[in-house]
């Protein structure tokens, strides 16, 4: 199972990106889904960046295993958890 989260259409709201990023890490941990998938578009580079900001805060960063970064698609964050 692999959640996804597409910051097009919010690209813009600030406060609505820090929830949907919330949100959808609470929904992985929930769902102990094994990858998340975070879509912030290619742009100015600036959403993905603070993205990666917010998945490296430590209390996000505790949450999962590592964080991919797809080299085929700049506008993409792949997250992956791993569950006991």
């Amino acid at each position: 199972m692999k959640l996804k989260l597409d910051l097009h259409d919010i690209y813009n709201k600030g406060d609505q990106i820090e929830k949907a990023l919330q949100d959808i890490m609470a929904e992985a941990v929930t769902k102990k889904a094994p990858l998340v998938e975070i879509i912030p578009g290619k742009g100015s580079g600036q959403l993905k960046k603070r993205v990666l900001r917010f998945l490296q805060q430590k209390e996000v960063k505790a949450l999962y295993h590592r964080i991919e970064k797809d080299s085929d698609n700049f506008g993409r964050v792949f997250v992956h958890f791993r569950w006991k």
